[in-house]
């Protein structure tokens, strides 16, 4: 291909609203152009490096067996309904109505539509089954960001599995893992298989593989000792014992004027350290107001809280709602004497006592309380989240928090979207049995900036030859010289010749310009044909991720350039 003839619109500035670095420079290289927020345009260049990245996924894919699909953006409602994911997902799935007034959906993910096809299966010996597509999904995210990264529309690579038993579905999901590793190999992106929550995908097993990276939405929890590694949605760390002084007789009320957080209490004149105070924070759960406490020292997690009560949908109460129902303001809450509100509470209060909280009326809190004498029949989960330096639960060495992005994520989805289909096989005995599922997801958008995102420098874009738009750039600097215009064209034809997926820059700019251009874009091997080298017989070969340049006569460049590609191919 001449790039004379291609749509590259390289920019010298990037986006202002750019925060992360694939974003900025996927745009000034001219890879994607955003049409409105979340939904991007791929240029050429673009499309290319995404359709070798799907390639990538593709053949893995092919390599466990799986059978490629397409399927539907546009769902019925019914089945999300039959699901329960109609009022799960929430304002993050797209709704409309057709001219019929019928309820669809602009599909998030696809369980429901290929488990309503595996209904069509009646027996055992059509099983086990991996089915895969690459479609295009649509979330209504509420704030899209960073590019590729953050999105409402995309590409994704989400593959499934029916099996008749668990270790079906644990060999299935152990294929996916080991074709997941090997895919991210190819895309020359280290990557950290986490331990992760499920969410709203429900099932009982998920991890998610992990490139770390500042600009990432997700904290993973690192034990660099023993290799312990989780999402911090699902990560834990031993809280090491506390003695607690004897319990009073009970709780004791005492005042506390203009004290309403954990740090004022600490301070306080017989108040109490963070560690023995009780957080008493209370929340929405599915439209139902509930109590979440935690050691005051402690945070919660969200995720944790959703994953424990199966909730769908969580926020903080309002002041009118708290004040309402507990007769006191935030600040001054606990969950000593409240029986008619579900009370979650975080596994590092169990046993605990003598432990001061809010007393539910203003200025007042309670001392010498005792968590399972005082208060009642609390649901006992991990709630907290894991800090930086805390014990790891495997070894007990530091644990290290890392920004992460998140770059593929596979669950253990159990029956749920097979029961809610109506999938059923008779096994060998005759006796109707529900297929259990795997779903496996990567997006491929997401990915290209994965690799973005960890493959430049100052200049530009450095991609890997696997995925890389071209994997040599042939750049003649002085076009109106004629012997520069032929050692150019014909090495460009010779590098073509021998497979080599290359790119030809005839434009007539200035060679800074063209130089320029072409360390923004990232090919991985630049041949520059300039007057200088060539009046000795040689062209300049430079590689984009090292910037090492070497010289090779004419006659041997194309060849030597071929084998260099051939063996970074492998």
């Amino acid at each position: 291909m001449r790039w004379s003839d291609s749509f590259i619109p390289t920019l010298r500035d990037a986006p202002a609203e750019a925060e992360a670095a694939s974003h900025r420079l996927l745009v000034r290289a001219g890879f994607i152009r955003q049409l409105h927020s979340g939904h991007y345009s791929l240029l050429p260049l673009g499309l290319r490096v995404h359709n070798k990245v799907a390639d990538i996924v593709r053949s893995e894919m092919d390599a466990i067996g799986a059978q490629e699909f397409l399927l539907p953006a546009m769902h019925p409602a019914d089945l999300w309904r039959r699901s329960g994911r109609w009022d799960l997902v929430g304002a993050e799935m797209f709704r409309l109505q057709d001219r019929n007034d019928a309820d669809v959906v602009l599909g998030m993910t696809h369980e429901e539509v290929f488990a309503a096809l595996a209904a069509e299966m009646s027996s055992y010996r059509d099983l086990p089954q991996i089915w895969n597509q690459i479609q295009t999904k649509f979330r209504d995210e509420p704030r899209p960001r960073s590019g590729l990264l953050r999105v409402r529309e995309f590409m994704m690579k989400d593959s499934y599995s029916f099996d008749l038993d668990e270790a079906g579905l644990d060999a299935a999901f152990d294929a996916h893992w080991e074709a997941y590793l090997r895919i991210f190999e190819r895309l020359d992106l280290e990557v950290m298989d986490v331990q992760a929550s499920s969410g709203a995908m429900g099932g009982d097993a998920s991890v998610e593989f992990m490139v770390a990276s500042p600009v990432g939405e997700d904290d993973v929890a690192r034990c660099d000792a023993c290799g312990y590694r989780a999402n911090v949605e699902r990560a834990r760390a031993s809280v090491p014992p506390i003695d607690d002084p004897p319990s009073l007789p009970a709780p004791e009320q005492f005042p506390t004027p203009g004290v309403r957080t954990i740090d004022q209490l600490a301070d306080f004149d017989g108040g109490a350290a963070a560690d023995r105070q009780i957080k008493t924070m209370v929340m929405v759960l599915d439209g139902e107001l509930s109590l979440a406490i935690l050691r005051g020292d402690h945070q919660l997690n969200l995720q944790k809280l959703a994953d424990g009560s199966g909730a769908a949908e969580i926020r903080p109460a309002t002041a009118a709602e708290i004040t309402a129902r507990l007769g006191a303001d935030p600040g001054s809450l606990g969950a000593v004497g409240v029986s008619d509100l579900p009370i979650f509470a975080d596994e590092a209060l169990r046993g605990r006592r003598c432990m001061t909280t809010g007393a539910n009326e203003d200025d007042w809190h309670l001392r010498g309380v005792d968590i399972e004498r005082d208060i009642s029949n609390p649901r006992w989960m991990d709630l907290r989240e894991v800090g930086a330096g805390e014990p790891c639960i495997v070894c007990g060495q530091p644990l290290g928090i890392v920004r992460c992005i998140e770059a593929g994520h596979i669950f253990k989805l159990g029956r749920k979207y097979s029961e809610a289909m109506g999938v059923s096989v008779l096994d060998a005995d005759g006796e109707a049995r529900t297929p259990i599922m795997g779903s496996y997801g990567i997006g491929i958008g997401r990915a290209m900036a994965a690799v973005a995102e960890t493959h430049h420098d100052e200049k530009g874009l450095c991609w890997p030859i696997s995925v890389a738009p071209f994997e040599a750039v042939v750049a003649i600097l002085d076009l109106a010289d004629e012997s520069q215009s032929r050692a150019g064209e014909v090495l460009y034809q010779e590098l073509s010749d021998l497979g080599v997926d290359c790119l030809c820059d005839d434009r007539e700019l200035r060679p800074g310009v063209k130089l320029a251009d072409t360390e923004l874009v990232g090919i991985p091997f630049r041949i520059t044909v300039g007057a200088r080298s060539l009046a000795q017989g040689n062209v300049e070969l430079t590689e984009r991720a090292t910037g090492e340049t070497v010289l090779l006569t004419v006659e041997e460049a194309a060849a030597a350039i071929a084998g260099k590609i051939a063996a970074q191919r492998s």
